[in-house]
């Protein structure tokens, strides 16, 4: 049987051949991987009540280690999030306990997302679950394969973080 991503190529070979370069099969396999990850993601979230985002912004305040703060700006940025994005996010969050708004001490104008207790056990939980679901993707490769895919990907992402000729940086 034919994979999804030789039914994605070989259709854009009979259909726009012009479209496929020499990083088509691996930008289609990493999106589809993605996807998968992403999905196994999402069906473990309801067991905790909680939306995609809600799970990113309590895991992106447990992954700052402690205190488990992080001001409203550095947290979108971390999640890529808009302002006014991450800030309903926040107010559900804040709603049901698990995250708490502080002012800054550093800046008597900010404030600091911060992690309740009740908001690092279920970040806990939701990632422990999380990670469980991954594996079982993962799970009939044999341990070779996913680490020769791993150091690939570390080699391809060594060089495209690397800065570029002609881009601009701060």
């Amino acid at each position: 049987m034919t994979d999804r991503v030789e039914q994605l190529i070989a259709a854009w070979q009979s259909e726009l051949p012009e479209v496929l370069g020499p990083g088509t099969e691996l930008v289609k396999r990493v999106l589809v991987l993605a996807a998968d990850l992403d999905a196994a993601t999402r069906r473990e979230l309801p067991a905790f009540d909680l939306t995609p985002a809600e799970y990113e912004v309590l895991v992106g305040l447990r992954r700052s280690g402690p205190p488990y703060r992080l001001k409203p700006g550095e947290l979108g940025r971390a999640l890529l999030l808009s302002s006014g994005g991450t800030s309903n996010i926040v107010n559900r969050l804040t709603a049901r306990g698990l995250v708490t708004r502080e002012s800054d001490p550093d800046d008597g104008r900010g404030t600091l997302i911060c992690l309740t207790e009740q908001g690092g056990q279920l970040a806990e939980a939701a990632v422990k679950a999380s990670s469980a679901a991954h594996e079982e993707v993962f799970a009939d490769l044999p341990p070779e394969v996913l680490r020769t895919a791993t150091e690939a990907l570390r080699e391809v992402f060594a060089v495209l973080d690397r800065p570029r000729r002609g881009t601009w940086s701060a």
